[in-house]
Formats: structure tokens, sequence, C-alpha cells
């Protein structure tokens, strides 16, 4: 599909949707996750990191308080790691987590003109959320021109929301443009946070206190300067991989995190090594690779 076609709304049959439910659902994730979820009380939408001890990050999570309890978004192959990992967490805390999937999907819808024509009410700020009559609507983090529609399939099929490769490419790329990193299974346990930009994206609470991998968490950002970033790259025409190592043409090297594919060229996401020379430890594959920089619309510190 052409980079410059109109962006399609649909079902994204790629991600999927972990539930957490009981009294002490939030204070659970609160213990767990790199964000405040106590901002889930404000009918917000919260980006957040799931990491392991070490704080390497396990899973990214779009968390939305839905009056069913607590919902996570993230991708489909992510959904049994991640739902056995967190069990190993809730010891006595009153909280059931199952996936949800079965019984709601997830669609992406671009523009707020898309929203009101479906008979759906926009959330009222950035990040914000909104549900009714079962189905909920959620702005996406930082990035206030597209939104999660979440109900029964049947719901979104109604609406002529179905799923197509075409839904899953436009709702990429727009990640990508927006600079919003995504983990799967290819790269589960291998950044820091911050090496996906979340201290950039509002995805991390230095204030909230302890929660699994916090202590490398902060540490990290402390230090005061991040060695390794992600970036927004064109790659040429090419078989590429989320995970797969590469080493650019200016010496640096790194993995792509996030891709979309195109006929004549690629864009992605990709964590490099801030400067060629601080390149040791990664997988430097024989081809340099001539990927053009494209632009992010944040900046870094």
């Amino acid at each position: 599909m052409s980079s410059n076609a109109p962006a399609q709304s649909g079902l994204l049959g790629q991600l999927g949707v972990l539930r957490f439910s009981g009294p002490d659902a939030s204070s659970f994730l609160q213990g767990q996750v790199s964000n405040d979820t106590r901002r889930l009380a404000q009918s917000q939408g919260l980006f957040a990191a799931y990491s392991s001890p070490q704080g390497r990050v396990l899973a990214l999570m779009h968390l939305l308080p839905h009056s069913s309890g607590i919902l996570a978004i993230l991708p489909r192959d992510l959904l049994l790691p991640t739902l056995d990992a967190l069990r190993k967490y809730v010891l006595r805390a009153k909280v059931s987590i199952e996936d949800a999937s079965d019984a709601v999907s997830v669609a992406g819808v671009h523009g707020s003109e898309a929203i009101r024509e479906a008979g759906l009410a926009v959330p009222p700020a950035a990040n914000g959320y909104a549900e009714s009559d079962g189905i909920a609507v959620a702005a996406v983090n930082h990035d206030p021109g597209r939104f999660w529609v979440l109900t029964a399939a049947a719901t979104l099929a109604s609406r002529g929301w179905v799923d197509s490769s075409e839904v899953r490419h436009d709702w990429r790329l727009a990640d990508i443009r927006r600079g919003l990193p995504q983990i799967y299974l290819a790269t589960r346990e291998t950044f820091v946070p911050q090496m996906l930009n979340l201290d950039l994206l509002d995805g991390i609470s230095f204030s909230k206190g302890c929660y699994t991998g916090q202590e490398i968490v902060a540490r990290t950002q402390h230090r005061g300067r991040i060695k390794r970033r992600m970036y927004r790259l064109q790659l040429p025409a090419g078989e590429w991989a989320v995970g797969q190592a590469i080493r650019l043409t200016d010496g640096r090297a790194g993995r792509l995190t996030e891709l979309a594919q195109g006929a004549g060229h690629s864009e992605a996401l990709a964590v490099l090594h801030a400067a060629a020379d601080a390149s040791e430890g990664e997988p430097s594959p024989d081809h340099a690779v001539a990927a053009a920089p494209l632009p992010l619309p944040y900046e870094f510190p």
C-alpha cells in the first residue's frame, strides 16, 4: 500500500486484551507497571511498560478504565506469556487476570469524524476515555487523531470495521510515524523502557513508588545520559523483520522494533546506540544498511 493512501480504519486482529478485575486490580497493577494507575480513575487511558525485575520490558500495555475491569491492549503473541508472568505476583491480592480477547475486540479508527459517523462519542481530551452501551472509545496515547474502539467483534463489523492486511499496515505505519513503540515475542526482555522512549511518551512515572523493575528504570534515568534510543528510519527494499539486528552506514548498531513494509522502501522504528563508538555488545551484520533517518514528533533531551 502506498504510504500516501488514506489510512483505513478497521479491526486490529493482531491485538488482544487482558482484563484485570476485582477490588485490588488497580493497586496490583500499580506494583507491576511503569506508570501511575491512579490516573485511570480520571477516565484516562495509560501507556505503561511491564518489565522483569532486571528492568527489561516484557510487554507494553495501553491500559483503559473499562466498566468490567482494567483492560490492557497488547499484541496477541504476548497475551499468554504476560498473563502467566503476572499471575505469579497475585499472591493474596483480590484480582483476577484473564484473556478477554474472545469477548472484547479492538478496532483502530483514524479521525474523530469517523467516530462521530459511527454514532459514538469522541473522548473529551488527549488520552481521554469514553464508554456507552458496552462500547469503549479511547484516544491513542500521543496521537489525538487516532482512537481505539473496544467491544464485541460483531458490533465492530456492523459498523464496517473488519480485519485486513491494509488496516494492520496503516495502524503500524501510524504508530511508527508517531514514534510509538511496541514489543513482540522477538523483542521481549531486550530493552529497558527508556530505550523505547517511554520517558518521552508519558509512559513512566518517576514519583509513584516501587514496581517490578523500578530500581533499574530509575537508575537508567538518573545516570543523565541514555546511550540507546529508539529512532525512526526509512529502510531500502529488502526482507526485514522485527527483532532483526542492523548496522547503519554511520556505524551505529541495534535492532528493529516495529516495521511497516512497502514496495520500494519500508518505514521502521529501531533501538540504536546514539554513537557508533558505543555499539559494542550489539550483533554486527556483515552488510551496513543505507537507512535514511526520519523525524519523530518529539525531541530527545
